[in-house]
This record gives C-alpha cells, structure tokens and sequence, in this order.
C-alpha cells in the first residue's frame, strides 16, 4: 500500500531567478509535489528563467510582489547565480524576513545563502553553503560548518547538488512536523 503523501494541502513558495542551479530547483519543485505539496515559483519579475545548463525557459507562477509569506508554509531558495539577483530584490528579502519572523521553514541551498546574508537573518545562527561563499556566510556572523544539511531552527541548508536528497527529506520533515 502507498504511503498517503505527508505534504498534502501545503503551499511552498521557491524563488527563480535565471541562471539557477537547474537541479536545485527542479528537485526540490518535484519531490514537494510528489509529497502533495502545491509549490508556486516566484520571479523576481515575472519574465521566464533559465537554469545554468539550459532547462527553460520557464515561466514562473507569480513575480515575488504578487505573493504574500502568510499564504506560504515554507521558503526554497535554489542556488547557482540567481540569488545575486534575488538578493537585490528588496521584497525578496522581505519575504525572508517574513518567513523567518513566523518560524516558517527557509530551505537555502549552494550559492542560495547570499540571500539570508542580505536579509540579516544569518548572524548567529549555524549553517551551511557552497564551499566558495563561506567566508561571506563568516563574515555575516554565520556559525558556517560542512556538513550535507544542517538545520538551525527553521533554517534549512546544504552545500551543493549533492547534498539534495537529505535536504529535501529535512525540509520534508520539518514541514510534516508543522501542524500550521
């Protein structure tokens, strides 16, 4: 017998901007689904992205000032090079702050930790990134360390494409466990 998917009725939101790590977005978007979750991508304009390796263009859902955290049990954040676009964008950094304040998961992956850095929410807490922003992780006052995921709070990180699997399964977790 299968099991009953453990996301089901949930509502995850997951930043795109183009020049995403294609993996980490399109991993994440299919295991939440598989789990029942209903996951909107948000644009920081509402023009198609493109991942680094060429999958797209894809359209996205919404652009990030059309959304609103309150609607959301989650944050994804994929890496690559779109979080230096998504950490320009002020309500993108808003929503972090959103999230973060309501203790609402905020999953960040690879180069995707430059955008709690900018939002301000990094200092003091424990986590990690790819290995060549760790001393921007560092100097925003992270307790930065190696490890496949680490999960301080509600903050959910890893390091790269190959840490996917047991971040999507602390998100998955984290998200089962939250009754909201």
């Amino acid at each position: 017998m299968a099991e009953a998917p453990k996301l089901e009725g949930k509502q995850v939101l997951m930043f795109a901007a183009s020049l995403f790590e294609d993996s980490e977005l399109l991993y994440p978007l299919h295991r939440l689904r598989e789990e029942g979750a209903q996951v909107t991508i948000a644009g920081v304009s509402q023009n198609p992205v493109t991942g680094k390796a060429g999958h797209g263009p894809m359209g996205v859902d919404a652009s990030v000032d059309q959304v609103d955290a309150e609607d959301y049990a989650a944050l994804v954040i994929p890496g690559g090079f779109a979080p230096d676009a998504m950490r320009r964008s002020q309500r993108c950094l808003d929503l972090v702050h959103e999230f973060d304040r309501a203790g609402k998961p905020i999953a960040f992956i690879c180069h995707a930790g430059w955008v709690p850095i900018s939002a301000g929410i990094i200092a003091g807490r424990r986590a990690t990134s790819f290995s060549a922003i760790r001393d921007d992780m560092v100097n925003a006052g992270c307790d930065w360390v190696d490890e496949p995921v680490v999960v301080d709070g509600n903050l959910i990180s890893s390091r790269h494409p190959g840490d996917l699997g047991v971040w999507c399964k602390a998100l998955i977790g984290a998200m089962a466990d939250d009754e909201a």
